[in-house]
């Protein structure tokens, strides 16, 4: 299809759902339970890098879940409809994204479409780490861009927490003798929150209010250099043979084996750090991204010193983009996965900061298997 043929398209409405209220860093260990009964110590670490002040939660202080994965999904959407003065039986496509939905089967988009309650509609699921909101906003530009739906959203949501409940780890071989956890499942436990957020898209802008046109949406993946980076369902010795993921083995074996929990090889993550930079200094060399004209840079990142670590790799380098025209609001929310973006894109457009002309870049990185995204929009 030529581009004559192609419809703009541009972001409408954008919501977010964070449950429960505020837990404070001194409060994080007791809500995801300790391991053993004893205090971390790699989790005191990891607060103090990862620079979090305060997150959320779906579980209550005795481990009782609060929400769904997929009430908290269709939740952000209302609101994102909403702000678009749309309702659910509006929507012609439902593209989501998580690291893991509430069930293994189905796909995360039919368990949201329930929770909608609203009638037949076409649906994707998207199913990958942080960059899975890229690659279901793509989805949705596409379907719009191409005339076959008017109304469209992506919606991501995670339940990080349920992972973390020290039930995932006592009696496995991730927890020694002393009841001390690896330090590559023990340091994600207090990096990950609960939340969920979404966007929606239409062929044209709002009247009443700022929309953001997309200009392009780009993806990378990396996963023919590097291993599993961040992931769950094999040992740390296996992760790159699926013949031995964990349901060849069984769940209960699998769970002793440590094969359940989500871990994740800090090593290679110092290395797919300066692989994700590769690409943007491509993208700046090749004039597809000139950061003179990058307005504002919504980047995601799990960690305040992964961003220093970010900031460090280019700051001697044309690619860099002012540190005043970040945002960020990982310190309020933390790490929310693949809902990050659009929870960062919300508490954004919602601050003022955003101006007709500016355009604005959207970066996702993922450890999960490399992978990095990028969209560019223009504030209209």
């Amino acid at each position: 299809m030529s581009d004559a043929r192609l419809r703009d398209v541009f972001i409408t409405g954008t919501g977010a759902f964070l449950p429960g209220e505020p837990v404070a860093v001194e409060a994080m260990e007791a809500f995801i339970g300790r391991i053993g009964g004893r205090s971390s110590a790699v989790g005191r670490r990891a607060l103090r890098w990862n620079g979090v002040e305060t997150r959320h939660y779906a579980l209550n202080a005795d481990g009782q879940p609060l929400h769904s994965n997929a009430s908290m999904t269709a939740g952000a959407l209302r609101v994102a409809l909403d702000d678009a003065g749309l309702a659910a039986v509006d929507l012609d496509f439902l593209a989501t994204a998580t690291t893991q939905g509430d069930y293994l089967v189905p796909g995360h988009a039919a368990a949201v479409h329930g929770e909608l309650g609203c009638g037949p509609m076409e649906i994707a699921s998207h199913q990958s780490v942080c960059a899975s909101a890229l690659t279901a906003l793509k989805h949705a530009w596409l379907s719009v861009r191409a005339g076959e739906a008017e109304v469209a959203a992506t919606a991501a949501g995670e339940f990080s927490s349920r992972w973390f409940r020290p039930e995932f780890y006592e009696g496995t071989t991730l927890v020694d003798a002393k009841g001390r956890a690896r330090v590559e499942a023990d340091f994600l436990r207090f990096t990950l929150s609960d939340g969920a957020g979404a966007v929606v898209l239409e062929p044209r802008p709002r009247t009443d209010a700022l929309s953001l046109k997309i200009e392009w949406i780009d993806l990378t993946s990396l996963a023919g250099r590097f291993d599993p980076c961040m992931w769950a369902g094999s040992t740390f010795a296996d992760r790159s043979d699926m013949r031995t993921a964990w349901s060849h083995a069984g769940p209960v074996a699998a769970h002793a084996a440590g094969s359940v929990a989500l871990v994740q090889d800090f090593e290679l993550l110092k290395i797919v750090i300066r692989a994700w930079i590769g690409v943007w200094l491509e993208k700046v060399d090749t004039g597809r991204i000139d950061p003179a004209r990058v307005d504002h840079l919504l980047c995601h990142y799990s960690a305040r010193s992964l961003r220093e670590e970010i900031v460090g790799l280019l700051e001697s380098t044309a690619a860099m983009i002012p540190e005043s025209r970040w945002f960020s609001n990982l310190a309020t929310v933390g790490n929310i996965g693949a809902a990050s973006i659009w929870v960062m894109l919300d508490a954004f457009l919602k601050s003022g900061r955003a101006k007709r002309g500016e355009r604005v870049l959207l970066i996702v990185p993922e450890s999960g298997r490399a992978m990095v995204g990028f969209a560019m929009c223009e504030v209209v």
